[in-house]
């Protein structure tokens, strides 16, 4: 039977929907589902949102604390552990306590050495954008990242994926919004340019593409001056 997900728990997620919704940064959207995390998931005491490059490196994007920054770390050093193998595999990934007979010796030994670490918890994030990145729970106290810990976790994971597919569903919209204000300003430049000198639309276009490199201006920024000084003279 599956826990059920405590009533604090419910109402921290519709006060982190709001700041989606909201239209808040993501990083500060991150960083507050990582700072809930701690405060939600029995036995966590540092959090993080990492994303794996092109290098396998894991790339911190938001955490609770140093330590979890530190994990990151770790986990690239020792090529091995709970964000990379929940990427990989696709999987929830749980040890209650890697002082003991853990499947990651050496992440093990470099946390031991180094951290206060002794719990580790993995989810793999889904962003709608095909990046490779994971939910990261970690305990200081052995045994104390129960069943309860992984539910509580998981329904975070899912809406820290919802998060960043809204992320990139606005970050997709403003780039295209941008890019057609761009091609409008272009269109405007090149039929000003002529009309002015009596040229076709490709010699027009490239008189503009000219001048952008002449004068080290990007291409929509020149347009936007061009049009800007006709509107000015039919003032």
């Amino acid at each position: 039977m599956q826990t059920p997900i405590p009533r604090e728990a419910s109402e921290a997620f519709a006060s982190l929907a709001q700041l989606v919704y909201a239209g808040t940064g993501t990083d500060d959207v991150l960083t507050e589902i990582c700072l809930v995390a701690v405060e939600l998931i029995p036995g966590a005491d540092h959090a993080c949102i990492s994303t794996l490059d092109a290098h396998e490196q894991l790339r911190t994007q938001a955490a609770s604390d140093d330590i979890a920054r530190q994990m990151d770390k770790l986990e690239s050093e020792a090529h091995e552990g709970p964000c990379l193998d929940s990427i990989e595999q696709e999987s929830v990934q749980h040890d209650a306590d890697i002082a003991t007979a853990t499947k990651w010796p050496k992440l093990a030994e470099l946390t031991l050495s180094r951290t206060p670490v002794r719990g580790m918890l993995g989810f793999q994030l889904l962003d709608g954008a095909g990046n490779r990145a994971a939910f990261n729970v970690f305990s200081d106290t052995p045994d104390t990242l129960t069943k309860e810990s992984v539910d509580v976790g998981a329904v975070l994971a899912a809406f820290t994926s919802v998060a960043l597919a809204a992320a990139e569903r606005h970050a997709t919209a403003e780039n295209l919004r941008r890019g057609l204000e761009s091609n409008r300003e272009i269109g405007k430049a090149v039929g000003l340019l002529m009309a002015a000198h009596q040229v076709s639309d490709d010699e027009a276009f490239e008189i503009l593409r000219s001048a952008s490199s002449r004068t080290n201006t990007k291409l929509a920024t020149l347009a936007g001056k061009i049009n800007e000084s006709h509107r000015e003279n039919l003032a």
